[in-house]
């Protein structure tokens, strides 16, 4: 690794709020940033390259989106955006990537019955450019109308962006207007949002329910143990199936029949839940005072202004009360900023690097705390889990490496690749990658891998049928 003397204080990224509407909430919630300033410039050759399709430009998606067909020469825009902007990009086999798309394209063929015999593999000559226009020759014998041309475009895309094992890299082309967030309104403990964990154990259950959402209208509660999704159990051979977290957290479709398990009694019942427009609670810090004299604020993302209001939440708590410590919940965060992290752990130490952003070289660059932030003079915990995300990652491998506090849970996620850079394209569809990879601040990987509690107490179904929290408890006596 080779380690910059270039340094970053506040990042010029920024997240909106996840109650803003359209394209932007649902990247937030895919833990997606916008652009980062001080990309690095991009050679000539790469700059021609990228000249071949329409320009590929760092920007934020709009709210509300005139979408277009997928056309090929929006398949050419991904290709060469991905050469020219990803994180493997510069060090990428072009070959590679079109592999990955006719592999794509030719199995949502076969799935819709639509192979043809003079679909086959373009010879490839090694010429970026040469090879674009020998797929697309072939890409375009296919004829189809509508929905189903959409669909075999939809497959490239996501073909190529799956090629690139970047779990901050995706595509998203939502439909415009709407009238909000639609689901069944759970979270269920095998999940880290809508993508599975693979570390997921037996048994699966019910960690959240919305209020008013059409699983709380079902009865269904948290601590409730899902015995089977539409008759199918959720582990088969100990492993979770990827279908039944993308049936849970799909937006639409039809009803979901839920076998549910009481952890208390034992007792199942079955119950049928139909997908539904949701009101999600604001993404806000929010504190409290617990054991008399600790302030606990849990904060849910690290949205735009999230380490003030934490901050602002301690202060209100302190203002009446001498307080013993600050126990900060960040189970089940969705990640956010960078500037927001390295905001909030500049309340707990100064002049320390909390992470590396680093190019395919390994040439890295430091961010370091935010030290025009007061320290605040409180011993701290903080509580994690699998569903601390990205930017959650990355303070919590600050907070545990450079010893500021202890932590207690369960490992995070380890899904914190990268801030992701978004490129609207040309059909109204918005691409998202990272340009740089995250690495802790000795250096360490985080990705796939997560930040390990100092105390596991990991939150059981019985736990949360009876209100108890195990890790708020053991964050108590650490205080003590």
């Amino acid at each position: 690794m080779k380690f910059t003397q270039r340094t970053r204080g506040r990042s010029a990224t920024r997240r909106a709020a996840v109650a803003s509407a359209g394209v932007a909430s649902a990247l937030l919630l895919s833990g997606w940033t916008a652009p980062m300033a001080g990309q690095p410039a991009q050679s000539p050759a790469v700059q021609a390259a990228a000249s071949q399709a329409d320009a590929c430009t760092p920007g934020q998606p709009p709210e509300s989106p005139e979408l277009e067909p997928t056309t090929p020469e929006t398949l050419e825009q991904v290709y060469h955006c991905i050469l020219t902007n990803s994180y493997a990009g510069p060090a990428m086999d072009h070959r590679d990537l079109l592999a990955a798309a006719f592999a794509a394209f030719t199995q949502e063929l076969h799935r819709r019955g639509m192979d043809q015999a003079d679909v086959t593999t373009p010879p490839m000559s090694g010429d970026r450019d040469r090879d674009w226009q020998a797929f697309s020759d072939v890409y375009e014998r296919v004829e189809a109308d509508g929905d189903v041309q959409q669909a075999l475009a939809a497959a490239v895309v996501n073909g190529m962006v799956a090629s690139l094992d970047d779990n901050h890299a995706k595509w998203r082309r939502p439909e415009p207007g709407g009238e909000g967030p639609h689901g069944l309104g759970l979270s269920v403990s095998g999940a880290r949002r809508t993508n599975l964990d693979p570390a997921a154990t037996e048994p699966l259950f019910v960690t959240e329910v919305i209020e008013n959402s059409p699983a709380a209208k079902s009865g269904v509660r948290p601590g409730d143990v899902i015995v089977s999704v539409d008759g199918a159990p959720p582990f088969l051979g100990g492993t979770l199936s990827e279908g039944v977290i993308t049936r849970l957290s799909a937006t639409d479709g039809e009803p979901v029949r839920l076998t549910l398990r009481d952890p208390a009694s034992g007792r199942e019942r079955t119950v049928s839940v139909e997908y539904g427009l949701l009101d999600p609670p604001p993404l806000k810090a929010s504190g409290k005072l617990v054991d008399g004299d600790v302030a606990y604020v849990e904060l849910p993302g690290y949205y735009r202004g999230s380490a003030d209001d934490t901050l602002a939440e301690v202060a209100r708590l302190r203002a009446d009360k001498e307080l013993r410590g600050l126990v900060l919940d960040l189970r089940g965060n969705i990640g956010g900023g960078v500037d927001e992290v390295t905001r909030l752990l500049g309340a707990f130490a100064h002049r320390k690097i909390t992470s590396y952003q680093c190019d395919v070289h390994d040439e890295c660059t430091a961010s370091r705390t935010d030290d025009s932030v007061p320290l605040l003079g409180l011993p701290l915990v903080v509580l994690v889990d699998r569903a601390c995300v990205s930017a959650c990652d990355d303070f919590s491998a600050a907070v545990k490496g450079l010893g500021i506090a202890p932590l207690v849970g369960t490992r995070t996620a380890g899904f914190v690749a990268g801030s992701a850079v978004t490129y609207p394209l040309n059909d109204g569809s918005v691409l998202a990658m990272p340009t740089l990879h995250h690495r802790g601040p000795h250096g360490e990987l985080v990705n796939t891998i997560g930040v390990p509690a100092d105390h596991q107490a990991p939150m059981t179904p019985r736990d949360l049928s009876a209100g108890r929290d195990p890790a708020l408890a053991k964050a108590l006596t650490l205080l003590k």
